[in-house]
Order: C-alpha cells, then structure tokens, then sequence
C-alpha cells in the first residue's frame, strides 16, 4: 500500500446515511479477486444510467467537486461485509472518508486497504458538508501523524481516533504481511532468547 501519513486537499460530499456496500459497490461486480479496476464501478448505479451514460445530477460526475476525500452521511458503509467496497473507494481515488458513524467491518476492512475512515462528530460534519458544498475549493488537512483533521475556512482543528496498529500501518504502508516482515529482527531475536530458556 502507499504511504499515508499527511493529506492536504478539497473534498467531495455525498450526503446521504445508510450508504451500504451494495449502493458503493453492487454485488455483480464482485467476480474479481484482484483490487485493480474497481474504482471504475464506485457507486455504478447512482453513477451511471442502464445505458451507461453519466447521471448528470450524481456528485462524482459533477467536475466541480473533487479531492481525495469523501465526505459522507452518518452510518456509512453498513449492509454486507464486502471487502470490494473499501477496493472500489481506494482505486477511485479517495484516501478518507469522513461521516460521522462507520460500519465496524467497513471501518476495519477500508483500514486493511489504506482508506482512512474519520469520525467527527455528526454537527461537525453537517458543517463541512455544509462548507464544500458552498465552497468546492475548500482545503481539509488530514494529519495522520499527529491524528489531527484541520479545515481553516471551519476555524476546525480536532483530533480523531485510531487503532494504533492501524496508524503504523498506514504511515509505512504496511498490510499485516509487511507489518511482520517489519518485525524480523525483533522475532529473530526473541526466538534465540526463548531458546536459551529451554
């Protein structure tokens, strides 16, 4: 995975709650077994019409909102426990996703493929869903290092929360293999200091 350990970009807003992994990414594309080429089908019904043309009047196909992060509606990512719908945000393009509640497996699953899912408190959403709606040139800060979301326009500047396995895994861009491998010395040398004790 890449790196991630500082964003500093404009967002795009979608809010609506209770967007499921079926609505993010619908299940007749789930043949695949390999992460490339999801992105492509991110939000492929509201996106596009039977014939596939844009739908002029969905978020992502306005040219006016772009960025890496998404902001979304409360309770984000619920339904089914598909590991495609973090793929398809990835591939897309989006590195966070701010909402105000996720989904346990979507959160854990988005973490294993290097989105970052932020939680803010839901005023504080409504208030920079708000904000880029108005505004789509708003810069957001995402700090991972020092956990921190900063949007100047807002006057915000809070911390957020983080699993901190999940934090070292995003800044090195580990996946649980790498993050292992990392240890390698470590276990090397606990494994001659446990031998010594037998």
């Amino acid at each position: 995975m890449d790196k991630f350990i500082y964003l500093d970009t404009t967002a795009v807003p979608l809010p609506v709650q209770d967007i499921d992994t079926d609505q993010i990414i619908p299940a007749r594309f789930l043949k695949a077994t390999t992460r490339e080429g999801f992105g492509e089908n991110l939000f492929r019904d509201w996106r596009f019409n039977r014939d596939n043309t844009p739908k002029a009047d969905f978020i992502l196909n306005n040219p006016t909102y772009k960025g890496k992060i998404l902001v979304a509606g409360r309770n984000f990512g619920c339904g089914s426990s598909r590991e495609h719908a973090a793929w398809a945000i990835h591939d897309y393009g989006f590195k966070v996703v701010i909402s105000s509640f996720f989904a346990d497996i979507f959160k854990n699953n988005a973490l294993n493929n290097g989105v970052l899912p932020l939680i803010v408190e839901e005023t504080i959403l409504q208030k920079i869903l708000k904000q880029i709606e108005e505004n789509p040139g708003t810069e957001i800060i995402v700090d991972l290092e020092n956990q921190k979301l900063k949007i100047a326009a807002l006057d915000i500047d809070v911390s957020f929360e983080i699993n901190s396995y999940k934090k070292t895994c995003l800044i090195n861009g580990y996946d649980d293999i790498d993050y292992l491998l990392s240890l390698q010395d470590t276990i090397a040398g606990f494994e001659k200091t446990a031998t010594n004790f037998r």
